[in-house]
């Protein structure tokens, strides 16, 4: 279904989800709750994992990210955590460890074992669901994502996306595939919460589309563009967040760099990006399959973990569903008679 060469001339194909989840021995999980509009989703690897991640935008939200810098003791990780909640999701990487603990998973120290699971959250508070809670729920959504983790899981309004807008239509959680030339494969994940606007002009065309593989957001082209997009700096809630995988053998500070790369396809994708009021951070994993040849190597994972990012972020606004209570449109409301 997802078959098609990447524009641009990289060598490359869809795999065969188009998910993430084509790195193998990764899992991804989702949990939503419809009454409070947001969600958690874990990627979690059959085996620790390399990790980085790259912080750009201006106000973040994040959990054990220090620790993956490449001087830190710990090189590998169990888990990485998207989530809606803004300061209140940051908890669902505790029930995320909760579940790993239990499963015998964990870095080791003396006789006891602790998950390394970093996290990044999004402002969804303002988006129309029910708030009033007692007692934070991200915990419990954390340990239910784990749980659901699988090679297949949803896009759209599901996972750390449930809650997620962007300057004009519904966000959403999206992902995206690559199999390279060279045999290694790289994919994307994504929740879309972003202070600007995925798509150009009036739509409904994305930013993204030069790098569309196989009408995968409805092959609609390149659109009119605007150089003045749409944003909602009046409601302060946004934030994009990522995950870019491989299943390369990169050192820490390789995949730290994998993460860089990937921030370019925040900006091919969604205009602004970066922002002052976005706290957009991606994380990189690389679960060390297969060997890399040299320097050509890693700059061509971060051009397609960059390719794979935009068309991600695309998805999850393209497969965002109607749900009650939503305070804006989503794209398919919008632009599908």
């Amino acid at each position: 279904m997802y078959e098609g060469r990447a524009k641009g001339g990289l060598m490359a194909i869809a795999g065969a989800r188009n998910l993430i989840t084509d790195v193998p021995g990764l899992r991804v999980g989702n949990a939503r709750d419809a009454r409070i509009k947001t969600g958690v989703t874990v990627l979690v690897g059959d085996a620790p994992f390399v990790a980085g991640v790259h912080v750009m935008g201006g106000a973040p939200g994040t959990r054990e990210t220090d620790l993956l810098s490449p001087d830190k003791l710990v090189e590998e990780v169990d888990a990485l955590v998207l989530s809606g909640g803004s300061a209140f999701g940051l908890d669902a990487a505790s029930g995320v460890a909760d579940g790993l603990r239990k499963a015998g998973r964990g870095f080791v120290v003396g006789d006891v074992r602790v998950p390394i699971v970093p996290g990044a959250i999004l402002f969804d508070l303002l988006n129309g669901g029910d708030k009033s809670w007692e007692e934070n729920p991200y915990k419990p959504l954390g340990q239910a994502a784990l749980a659901a983790a699988g090679t297949d899981f949803a896009l759209g309004s599901d996972g750390a996306g449930t809650g997620a807008l962007t300057a004009t239509l519904k966000g959403g959680l999206g992902s995206a595939s690559l199999v390279l030339k060279s045999g290694h494969t790289v994919g994307a994940l994504v929740a879309v919460n972003a202070v600007g606007t995925a798509i150009m002009g009036e739509g409904p065309e994305f930013w993204a589309a030069p790098w569309e593989i196989g009408g995968e957001f409805g092959g609609l082209g390149v659109g009119k563009t605007d150089m003045w997009p749409a944003t909602k700096l009046g409601q302060h809630e946004a934030t994009t967040i990522g995950i870019v995988a491989t299943d390369a053998a990169l050192t820490q500070a390789q995949a730290t760099r994998m993460a860089v790369a990937a921030h370019d396809g925040f900006a091919r994708a969604l205009v602004p990006s970066h922002t002052p009021m976005d706290g957009d951070a991606v994380f990189a994993a690389a679960t060390g399959a297969r060997d890399v040849g040299g320097v050509a190597d890693i700059l061509t994972l971060g051009h397609a973990g960059a390719i794979c990012m935009a068309r991600a972020i695309a998805r999850a606004v393209y497969e965002a569903g109607p749900e009650p209570g939503d305070v804006l449109p989503c794209w398919q409301a919008a632009f599908t008679r």
